[in-house]
């Protein structure tokens, strides 16, 4: 069975618009009978799509947003049968992306990394690399394939925050968090800067989390270094070869039971072990350090995935999915 769109069907004009917009942006004018042999369609399907093309444009949908096309050049009785678009100028710009569209993208990406072959999952895993790091707010514009955003955002913080390294002098940092969507101050004792899997880090000591912590070199928003030596022991860097996620007192191994509908966690977050199930579904150990983080994965993923180990963090939730429903009660 063929599955070539019927020329009529949207799905057609949809391809042909897409086609259409580019070769008349490169052009600027052109007559109908040319384009149409260039396109391979009638004169009377282009006049049909200009049309339509007429009310395309960017989000308002007001006049000036939409790209316009002299149709009485095409269908007036002194019309020349030339086609002149205008207000287009927006298609030359370099291709941004929102927030929201970052994401999506994100999410699309990571769902053919599933069943992708080896070398695709290479080229997948580099390009999410970059736009989960340009989500983070730091790049514009987002996508610029002869760039590479993580080591620009590691070589602008790098020498200050190795030189306060070397200082043994504190520093007040401004970072992004991105589980909690929100910027956060804080004084840390710096102790190397280390990369792992791409990325830089800032290893050091952070007083707000009375921890040592591990922080993105792309998700620094501002580093200050500060006249105050550092508070805590001089210590070396962690040697992250093996990975950043370590058992340690300040986490907790947690076991997961993840629905088939639930299974995309174990491609986008750092997984113990996984563990195949019957239906489908899996169980995934995860090394928790921040409770709260639990509590809102879950309620994201409700009703496909559930505490099965600890069982105090398993109770904890409960009691907070029901107090979530009593606001809807």
């Amino acid at each position: 069975m063929s599955t070539t769109p019927a020329p009529n069907s949207a799905k057609a004009q949809v391809g042909r618009l897409l086609t259409l917009v580019p070769y008349l942006h490169a052009r600027g004018s052109v007559r109908v009978d040319e384009a149409a042999a260039d396109l391979g369609v009638s004169p009377t399907q282009l006049v049909t799509d200009l049309k339509v093309l007429f009310m395309c444009g960017l989000p308002g949908g007001y006049p000036d947003d939409l790209i316009d096309v002299d149709l009485d050049a095409l269908e007036g009785e002194e019309g020349d049968g030339v086609i002149r678009v205008s207000n287009v100028d927006y298609l030359a710009r370099p291709l941004q992306l929102s927030p929201t569209e970052a994401t999506a993208v994100i999410v699309a990406l990571r769902a053919l990394r599933n069943g992708a072959a080896d070398d695709t999952r290479e080229v997948v895993d580099r390009t999410l690399a970059k736009l989960e790091a340009a989500a983070a707010g730091r790049f514009d514009p987002l996508v610029d394939p002869g760039a590479d955003p993580v080591a620009d955002a590691g070589a602008r913080y790098r020498p200050i925050l190795e030189a306060a390294v070397r200082d043994q002098r504190q520093v007040r940092l401004t970072y992004y968090v991105p589980s909690r969507d929100e910027e956060s101050e804080r004084v840390v004792d710096p102790r190397g800067v280390v990369t792992a899997h791409g990325y830089a880090y800032l290893d050091a000591y952070c007083h707000s989390a009375e921890a040592p912590r591990l922080f993105r070199l792309d998700r620094i928003r501002s580093a200050t270094v500060l006249d105050t030596p550092i508070q805590t022991p001089a210590e070396a860097p962690r040697d992250l070869a093996d990975g950043i996620f370590h058992r340690s007192p300040d986490t907790t191994l947690t076991t997961v039971r993840l629905a088939p509908e639930a299974r995309w966690v174990v491609e986008y977050y750092p997984v113990e072990e996984v563990r195949e199930l019957a239906d489908g579904g899996l169980d995934v150990d995860l090394l928790i350090a921040d409770e709260r983080w639990l509590h809102r994965l879950l309620l994201r993923l409700a009703p496909n995935a559930r505490v099965i180990a600890p069982t105090e963090f398993a109770d904890a939730f409960m009691a907070r999915a029901q107090e979530a429903l009593r606001l809807y009660a």
